[in-house]
Order: C-alpha cells, then sequence, then structure tokens
C-alpha cells in the first residue's frame, strides 16, 4: 500500500512535510534494486484509487504461479537474491552511487508523474533531461542532490521536490501502523488478497525485530489477515505506544513462517480537539471538533472524539477544518465515510490517464448522522477540501467561513536508497459534483455562523446532483 499525501508545498503556506494499480516494468538501465518507502500512499494509504506503485528500480513481484516446480525453484531464488542484494544496500548505503541515485529519482518521476496544466513535462523532454544530467559529473552526494532538485524544479509543478534525508525522517509521523511498516495488496493464485511489506522504516520497529521486505503478513495478534484490506490490517496493528503486538510473517516467497513481537513506537500525536459547547439559551448541545491535521491517528481520534459528544448530548457539529492543511489522502476518504450513506460518492480520482476516473464510495452506514458545519478558509487544503467537498456535495454539511485553498492534486512520498525522498504528483481529484478543485477552491454557504434551525432547514432542502 502507498500512503499518499495532498498538502500545499511548504514554499506557499509552511505545511508538515508531505502526503495510491499500475504496474512499472523494471528499468534496464541499472540494477539497482529500488527501495520502497514506508511513505511512498497516499498516497498512499489510499487503496481507492488504483495508484499504486510497485519499485520503479526492481521488477514487480510475481502473482502467477507456476505450474512447474523447477520454474517456483527458479522465482525463489531470484527473490531471495533480490532481497539480499537490497539488505546489503540498506547496511551499505555508500555502496549506492551519485550516479544511481539521480537515475533513481528521474525513474520514479518518469514513471508515475501526472503532469498537471502548469507543467512542463513530457516523455521526450524527460528523457533528454536524463540524457543531460547523467552527462555532468557528479562528484559528490550533495552535488547529486541538487542534481535531482534542478530536475524535478523543471517540471514546473510546485508540488514535486527533493527532501534531504534528514527532511524525510521527519515523515515518520505519518505511519500507519505504528511499527514502521507499509502494506501492499496484492491478488493470490485463486484470486484472493494477500498483504506484502512493500517498504519498512529502516531501523524502525518492525525492521529492528526482523520484518524483511517483501514478507508477506499472516496474521496480527492471532487474526488472519488474508483478504483484508491494508488499510484495515494496519488498523489492527495499531495500538498504545511502547506495547506488543504479535504479527505472523512469511519470509519473501519461499521462506519459513515466523512468530514476530514488535514493539510498537507511534510518532504521531493526536491533531483531535474537541469540546461540548451550547447554543440557542442552552437547548441546543453542539460538539465542537478541531482537526488538524490527517497524520495517521487523525480517524481513530476523531471517531472516539464524536462517540464521547455523542454521549455527553451533542445533537449537532462543528468540524473545524480552518489551517488544516490536509496530510494522508486515506485518512481524509475514511473520515468523510463517517459521515455519508453507503453507496454515496467520497470523491473521483484519476491519474495519468485523464479518462480512467475512478469513484470511491462509502461502504457502510453514517457514524454521524446530525447536521454538520463544517469551519473553512483560505488554509483549508488539500485532505481537508476531500472532507469539505464529500459531506458538503452529499447534503450532510454546510460550509462556513472562506473560500479554501484549492488544491486537487495527490502527491506520494518515494524513499532513495541514500534515505532521501521524492515527493512527486501522481494523480488528481475532482468533488462529487465533478468540481475541478484545483486552483479553484470550494466557496462557502455562509461567512458567517448561521442559526441551527437555518442549518437543518437548508440540509433538508439539498438537493444531490446524479452521476
Amino acid at each position: 500500500m502507498s500512503i499518499f499525501f495532498c498538502t500545499p508545498p511548504s514554499s506557499s503556506l509552511s505545511p508538515p512535510p508531505t502526503t495510491p494499480h499500475r504496474h512499472h516494468k523494471p528499468p534496464t538501465s541499472t540494477s539497482l534494486p529500488h527501495k520502497p518507502s514506508l511513505i511512498s500512499s497516499l498516497t498512499g494509504a489510499a487503496l481507492s484509487f488504483n495508484l499504486i506503485f510497485f519499485s520503479p528500480l526492481s521488477p514487480p513481484p510475481s502473482i502467477a504461479a507456476d505450474s512447474t516446480s523447477s520454474a517456483v525453484q527458479f522465482e525463489c531464488r531470484e527473490e531471495d537474491r533480490r532481497l539480499e542484494d537490497e539488505q546489503r544496500l540498506r547496511n551499505a548505503p555508500e555502496l549506492v552511487t551519485n550516479e544511481d541515485i539521480v537515475t533513481e529519482a528521474w525513474q520514479i518521476v518518469n514513471d508515475s508523474f501526472i503532469g498537471t496544466d502548469r507543467s512542463r513535462w513530457s516523455p521526450q523532454s524527460w528523457l533528454q533531461k536524463k540524457e543531460d544530467v547523467l552527462g555532468t559529473s557528479l562528484p559528490t552526494r550533495s552535488k547529486a542532490h541538487d542534481v535531482i532538485r534542478r530536475m524535478l524544479s523543471s517540471l514546473g509543478d510546485p508540488y514535486t521536490r527533493f527532501l534531504s534525508p534528514a527532511q524525510f525522517s521527519k515523515m515518520a509521523r505519518y505511519d500507519m501502523s505504528g511499527i514502521g511498516v507499509n502494506l501492499r495488496e496484492i491478488p493470490d493464485e485463486n484470486g484472493e488478497v494477500k498483504l506484502k511489506v512493500l517498504g519498512l522504516i529502516l531501523d524502525g520497529p518492525a525492521h529492528t525485530a526482523g520484518v524483511r521486505q517483501g514478507d508477506e503478513l499472516l496474521s496480527v495478534n492471532g487474526v488472519n489477515v488474508k483478504g483484508k484490506s491494508a488499510f484495515e490490517a494496519l488498523s489492527i496493528l495499531q495500538g498504545p505506544s511502547e506495547t506488543s503486538v504479535n504479527i505472523m510473517v512469511k519470509h519473501g516467497n519461499c521462506g519459513p513462517v515466523q512468530s514476530i513481537d514488535v514493539q510498537r513506537q507511534l510518532v504521531a500525536k493526536t491533531p483531535v480537539f474537541y469540546r461540548l459547547e451550547q447554543t440557542d439559551n442552552g437547548n441546543t448541545k453542539v460538539g465542537y471538533v478541531r482537526l488538524k491535521e490527517f497524520n495517521a491517528l487523525a480517524r481513530k481520534d476523531l471517531v472516539t472524539a464524536m462517540k464521547r459528544l455523542q454521549g455527553m448530548g451533542a445533537t449537532v457539529f462543528v468540524l473545524d477544518l480552518r489551517d488544516n492543511l490536509g496530510g494522508l489522502v486515506q485518512e481524509g476518504i475514511e473520515i468523510a465515510k463517517l459521515f455519508l450513506n453507503e453507496g454515496e460518492t467520497v470523491i473521483y480520482t484519476a491519474g495519468r490517464e485523464p479518462q480512467n476516473v475512478k469513484s470511491i464510495v462509502a461502504e457502510t452506514s453514517p457514524l454521524i448522522t446530525a447536521p454538520v458545519i463544517v469551519l473553512v478558509n483560505k488554509n483549508t487544503a488539500s485532505a481537508s477540501e476531500i472532507v469539505a467537498s464529500a459531506l458538503h456535495d452529499n447534503c450532510r454539511a454546510i460550509l462556513v467561513g472562506e473560500r479554501t485553498y484549492g488544491k486537487g492534486l495527490i502527491q506520494s512520498v518515494f524513499e532513495l536508497h541514500d534515505g532521501s525522498g521524492v515527493v512527486v504528483t501522481v494523480g488528481k481529484y475532482v468533488s462529487p459534483n465533478h468540481l475541478d478543485i484545483n486552483g479553484n477552491g470550494i466557496d462557502p454557504d455562509y461567512k458567517k455562523l448561521p442559526a441551527w434551525n437555518e442549518v437543518a432547514e437548508r440540509l433538508s432542502k439539498c438537493q444531490k446532483q446524479q452521476g
């Protein structure tokens, strides 16, 4: 599972460091195995986007059963050799050349980048860029990083950018597992879903305990995860920091099964603040919830806050998304689903092929059915705009405040072999009412808070658009 982000760039609003089946063919220019990032989901963790990426510099894992034992043995040997190579490079990043790092970054963009209206990307120009940059001298790692920065800047996309090793290390708060693993769904020979470890945080809890890239996750605390989505499995893995979780993994395609105890290590802090207020001379109890960002704890802590407020007697809610610059796409999607009826559209997404538009819908009944006001302003962006538009367009909430920021693009973060990373625009989204949010934003219904009876009346008369 790739974790996807949608936050504006630091140059514009100074947000926290940034937040997806398309198969990429392995390149022939280098044998360096790409190091898939824990952060590589919208992202990831945006499984519903159908924008999950294989490692650009290593072959995608085989998912087809071979009928001959010799072919299976060959596949196992190749898998073991690939994992050994990747482990060797992790333990000794100095073995990766400066040219390798630049090529790795170039390949990620070549396989994943979606050009925007303002970008200057084309396959031909990007190939020429590779020839130009690799024709220059790269005597130091610093020089290689500078070349990558200039190469990405030439795309004309303010959201596609380079992360230094120090900047990349700060991304750990977006770890949705709590143990430093990134999961990816793969169908087996019977068409059932199995979960593979796509990436690990180097020296993170799972990596230290013995989990390796390519391992298959079989169970969590005795719960069989076969057939579950990556998001469901990550939810089971989550728990209080410093507590232990038992996982059963199968090493590689053909290795042994091992039971491993891993100590959770949560870096993320709760982004949720809530309180109960009373209006209309004490006749209306309002549950106020402030959501600061969409990190790995956003949905879980929001559910806790909403349930507690309901238990305290809240009959209406205010969801404050002002100055929320976004974060994990999947957290935004899952939070929007809490308010929607089964079958209602959360968002539409598109990748490199604009005609391949996908819809993401709610699968269950809503947690909250009471009237909702969503507070927005000019710094309400990305994942916040997903939530705001989903609730507004499905007649579940009214918007109050200012026009939102207007970022309808999705980035994925990829780790390079020397611990640095690249943030790449990999998709875009439009609202359930087919509003192109990017560059436009979302207009509020009111500039100032209306009375709750007016809110209820407006929502009762609201008509959802069809299709």
